[in-house]
């Protein structure tokens, strides 16, 4: 990965050309995804690596955007997240049968958010799970709670958002504080050629996200892949009650299944009630196995 990535020039014009420079890299289709991570992974092929590294900046890109509210230039934020996804493509094994967007985002998330928490002095602030979650979260749970106004926030709000991140009231109102200082996101930002708006305003790309796109179809054609080896696990007369009853477009009733099976209705129920929960299991089972190989690529030291 020696090939040099486009550099952010300090200021909003830099940022700017910096995306509009991004977007210039074409998105990859997953089988040239595949050769590009194999190539890399059995010959060390820079070349290959550079390719599936500037596919992927708009993602890094996109994910940075989300962490602009923490005061911190958004040039650093993106390089960071860009470390993050060069240590993905370091790591990343196709034959798991994911997509590198899918798994770089662990590794993007986890590089810009320890790059805040070394930037932000907060005294007290410590690095455990609740105060790490209390810290990235905050801003969330209170936009969920409508908590919207600035300065402190009321006894009720305190210790909802306590509740709800498993922290004391006490770390809520001195996290709050300690985080009211932050850039506005209607701070406004000037693009280029006299165009101006908000930092909100400004995304990645105006149009549907591809990296996205690509992400909900990889997830949707993996849980079809679940039910798929979900089905095995029943027999003739539970897959065809269960594909009648819960897949197909027009469900059969249970009427009619009665009559193909020659069985009463209620019996065709009781099937379907239990095809329906052995296939809940097995999707279950599949998606835990899965969660645990990432964690576990997600565990080993970069290289």
């Amino acid at each position: 990965m020696a090939q040099s990535l486009p550099s952010i020039v300090s200021g909003e014009g830099g940022l700017s050309r910096y995306l509009e420079e991004i977007r210039r890299f074409p998105m990859l289709q997953p089988q040239e995804e595949y050769m590009l991570a194999k190539r890399y992974a059995e010959h060390e092929d820079t070349t290959a690596a550079h390719k599936l590294v500037t596919s992927h900046l708009r993602l890094v890109a996109k994910i940075a955007m989300g962490y602009r509210g923490y005061g911190l230039p958004i040039g650093e934020v993106i390089s960071e997240g860009n470390v993050g996804l060069m240590q993905a493509v370091k790591k990343f094994e196709p034959e798991r049968g994911f997509r590198l967007a899918t798994y770089a985002m662990w590794w993007i998330k986890a590089s810009i958010q320890e790059y805040i928490l070394r930037s932000w002095s907060l005294v007290k602030m410590g690095t455990t799970a609740n105060q790490k979650r209390l810290f990235f979260n905050l801003r969330k749970v209170k936009g969920k709670i409508q908590a919207l106004d600035d300065g402190d926030l009321k006894p009720e709000q305190i210790a909802e958002i306590a509740t709800r991140l498993n922290v004391s009231e006490a770390e809520v109102v001195s996290m709050n504080r300690r985080l009211s200082g932050d850039a506005s996101l209607n701070a406004p930002i000037r693009a280029s050629e006299g165009e101006s708006g908000e930092w909100q305003d400004w995304l990645v790309d105006d149009h549907e996200s591809q990296e996205e796109a690509l992400i909900e179809q990889d997830e949707l054609e993996n849980r079809r892949g679940m039910l798929s080896g979900a089905l095995a696990v029943l027999n003739e007369r539970e897959r065809r009650i269960f594909e009648a009853r819960r897949l197909a477009e027009e469900p059969l009733t249970l009427e009619e299944l009665s009559a193909e099976f020659d069985i009463s209705r209620e019996r065709v129920r009781q099937i379907e009630v239990r095809a329906f929960e052995k296939v809940q299991d097995a999707v279950k089972a599949a998606a835990k196995r899965q969660m645990q190989a990432l964690r576990t690529i997600e565990a080993q030291p970069a290289a």
